[in-house]
């Protein structure tokens, strides 16, 4: 593998947060701004695979590599988009799988989150002490957060994956589906971001919304409006689609 390999996973990874961005439902209050956060991401996303190609395995050294380009990504990020770091919460998942891929390249894309999973168990020496709020959020109301669903092989990923290939297999277009696929992950996954702006009851909200939209009885743009009218952006549902469609694309030839 070589660098032109790297580059082109980390443009597959942006390319992914960017087919996110917009979606109603878990669009950002600012769709350009995020555009521009996500494509600050991809330098970072191009490092993380080169160092998984040089280690070639999920070692400690590189769970430590990982966490020191993570965090500088992520100022990256910060300065693209004004603070907002409106991708915040992805740069620890597709980073991972960024890495889980070029350890297995061709793997299936449940032997990439496998990976990615083991890398995730693995301790950062230097990760900071004091603990980010979507962390203390997870604390403070038993929520797996972003760690634990990596830890844990991503099963919010596999459940957009299944979703995907559920709804094609019905006939869906790929709008559709990755609206179902979406909603889906939305129905069940426990945001940190609902729940750092509105607690349980917004976290609620945003869950029984998905599931109406799944039952048909309210539509994505509704959701949208009702969702932005509280200020609740389940952000964490958009980058877990966005790791499942680079999933997705990962077994594509990469030269």
């Amino acid at each position: 593998m070589t660098i032109r390999a790297d580059e082109e996973r980390a443009r597959r990874a942006v390319a992914a947060l960017l087919a996110v961005v917009g979606q109603e439902g878990a669009s950002a209050a600012d769709p350009a701004a995020a555009r521009w956060s996500a494509r600050a991401l991809e330098p970072g996303f191009a490092a993380m695979a080169a160092a998984a190609r040089r280690t070639g395995e999920p070692s400690r050294a590189l769970r430590a590599e990982l966490g020191a380009i993570g965090r500088a990504a992520e100022r990256t990020m910060a300065r693209a988009d004004g603070g907002a770091c409106l991708h915040h919460g992805a740069v620890w998942p597709l980073g991972l799988l960024v890495a889980g891929v070029t350890l297995a390249p061709g793997a299936a894309p449940t032997e990439a989150a496998r990976l990615a999973g083991r890398l995730a168990s693995l301790p950062d020496p230097g990760a900071p002490r004091r603990p980010s709020a979507g962390s203390a959020v997870a604390v403070r109301y038993g929520a797996a957060g972003a760690k634990g669903e990596a830890r844990a092989g991503f099963p919010h990923v596999r459940k957009a994956l299944s979703a995907l290939a559920e709804a094609r297999a019905a006939g869906a277009r790929e709008p559709e589906a990755r609206m179902r696929a979406l909603f889906t992950v939305m129905s069940s996954l426990r945001d940190t971001g609902p729940l750092h702006t509105a607690g349980p009851a917004g976290l609620r909200e945003v869950q029984d919304g998905a599931l109406a939209v799944l039952a048909g009885t309210l539509t994505p743009s509704g959701l949208g409006v009702r969702l932005r009218a509280r200020g609740l952006y389940p952000r964490g549902s958009g980058h877990v689609l966005a790791a499942a469609l680079f999933l997705e694309n990962s077994d594509s030839p990469v030269m």
